[in-house]
């Protein structure tokens, strides 16, 4: 082996990031929903794998079950979980008593305030919210409970001591466990680098994608003695070939799922960031990180779940993006987390928050945020849709958003002018009420209201409401969750004839009979030209 030669990382190298072994996304970084989730879901889910660990080995081979609170751990590893288990009860036993003693003080308030003065109830607080929350009312006087996040993200509640990195050669894409459900115990197929998530040394290694560097670098970089353990996660490379777009108009790039990048001779701008690594068995062919130009100018984040704020990829890209740009919240609700402060906890310096109508500039164009309704079970949240200009093209963005108002967006058309092209997600089935929410919520709803409050998208008639309250000529549908990589985060199972493709196919028929559109449903790999 030269000590000249540089490496860079394998196209199957993911880099997983962990707090506290378990796969990190936002409900995890945020202080508060993250002592929630512990108390309420990572501590139930390990107790019910100890108790019956048989149970959960079945279910996790069921396809009908995936997405469940099932660890998919072999039963053989009892005995690390349940070191896992005291850990936790005992490391973070202060982020549980805080959850505990949120949700008990929520459910008290709300039960005795009744519209009289709030100030003595300060005197009350149980120590955990103690100089972390504000009490409140709204305006049908109503108490809440407000969290004041950016002081818990300054306090011992926030620990990126527990945070790290896991490096591992990704086999197929179906090779990844749920990422809610099942931890990541340490293994000989894995390095594991422990470090916080805003260390810049993480720009370092992800560079590597770009700029190549000698083995004995790399180990140094990671603390590793023997080089030789890395050398599985790496490959021999002389660079990077920028593929930056140098053509007229727009190119657009389709990555999967929500990802989409929109060049111009000028300007990059990439949609909700999921990009994937490619499987060592191949799987369904993708753009991935070596197709994506050096420089992204923004990164446009719509809204805060899992699958479009995914902090796998924002870290790894990191380094890229020149201005990561999120929505605003209502800053009243706990769940309703700021996209903000989480970017700068990751390490973002230029973290843009834009609310309704707000405007980014750039040359020969600009980026306007637009309404967002829907798809958050009715529940208060970050989001945001994007209408996109540039070389006299107009590309709206529409995420997971659900057409229940299409007034709303004839006003936004009104002021924007017509879309050239829509990019429509139809998730029309989405998840009840308490799949994500559920251990957040401090009165756990019925069954029937968790199912009646799902996070659905656009079905096909809401979809051409849209398109019609848009005048778009041309729209993709996207954000489905159909390619195999984004299985572990949204645990779908797809079919055929399915209700999703039943949608898809009404909606590109009526979308042409209608509004005299042109429409396609992308997956896995598109390039495209507006």
């Amino acid at each position: 082996m030269s000590e000249q030669t540089r490496y860079a990382l394998a196209e199957s190298v993911c880099i997983e990031p962990l707090i506290g072994r378990w796969v990190a996304w936002p409900h995890l970084l945020s202080p508060a929903l993250y002592s929630l989730h512990l108390a309420n879901y990572q501590t139930k889910a390990l107790e019910s794998f100890l108790a019956n660990p048989d149970i959960h080995e079945k279910s996790c081979r069921n396809p009908r079950l995936i997405g469940g609170a099932f660890v998919d751990i072999a039963p053989g590893d009892a005995s690390r979980v349940q070191e896992l288990l005291d850990w936790t009860r005992g490391e973070l036993a202060p982020n549980i008593g805080f959850a505990i003693a949120l949700a008990e003080y929520d459910r008290r308030l709300a039960e005795s305030a009744k519209g009289e003065s709030l100030e003595d109830r300060y005197a009350e607080l149980p120590v955990p919210l103690q100089g972390f929350v504000e009490l409140l009312y709204d305006y049908f006087h109503r108490p809440i409970v407000r969290c004041l996040e950016g002081l818990l993200y300054a306090s011992t509640y926030y620990k990126p001591d527990i945070q790290s990195l896991r490096l591992f050669t990704l086999a197929t894409d179906g090779a990844r466990p749920y990422y809610m459900s099942t931890p990541r115990l340490p293994d000989q197929s894995s390095l594991e680098w422990r470090t916080g998530f805003a260390d810049p040394r993480i720009d370092s290694l992800c560079k590597l994608d770009i700029d190549p560097k000698p083995a004995r670098e790399i180990a140094d970089l990671l603390d590793i003695g023997d080089e030789s353990a890395l050398l599985p996660l790496l490959r021999e490379s002389k660079g990077h070939a920028d593929p930056k777009w140098r053509g007229t108009g727009i190119r657009a790039r389709y990555f999967g799922h929500a990802c989409v990048l929109l060049e111009t001779r000028d300007v990059s701008i990439l949609v909700d960031p999921l990009v994937s690594a490619r499987p060592e068995d191949g799987g369904v062919d993708r753009f991935s990180f070596d197709d994506l130009p050096e420089n992204i100018d923004f990164a446009l984040i719509t809204h805060g779940h899992h699958d479009h704020f995914v902090v796998e990829t924002l870290l790894r890209l990191r380094h890229r993006i020149r201005a990561l740009v999120v929505p605003k919240c209502s800053n009243i609700f706990y769940g309703d987390m700021s996209l903000r402060l989480m970017a700068q906890r990751l390490g973002f310096k230029d973290v843009r928050e834009v609310d309704c109508l707000d405007e980014i500039a750039f040359p020969g164009g600009k980026i306007v945020a637009a309404p967002f309704l829907g798809e958050h079970n009715d529940l208060p949240s970050a989001k945001s849709t994007y209408f996109v200009e540039a070389e006299e093209r107009a590309v709206f963005f529409a995420a997971d958003a659900n057409c229940l108002d299409s007034r709303m967006y004839e006003s936004v058309r009104a002021l924007v002018g017509a879309v050239d092209t829509l990019f429509v997600g139809m998730e029309c089935v989405g998840a009840p009420l308490s799949w994500v929410y559920g251990p957040i919520l401090p009165i756990k709803p019925d069954h029937r209201r968790s199912q009646d409050r799902r996070s659905n998208g656009c079905n096909a008639a809401s979809a051409i409401k849209l398109a019609q309250a848009l005048h778009c000529r041309r729209a993709f549908v996207y954000a489905v969750g159909r390619e195999p990589w984004v299985r572990h985060l949204l645990a779908l199972n797809p079919r055929e004839n399915d209700a999703y493709m039943t949608e898809i196919a009404a909606f590109i028929k009526g979308v042409d009979a209608q509004c005299g559109a042109v429409a396609e449903h992308l997956f896995g790999k598109a390039e495209l030209y507006i």
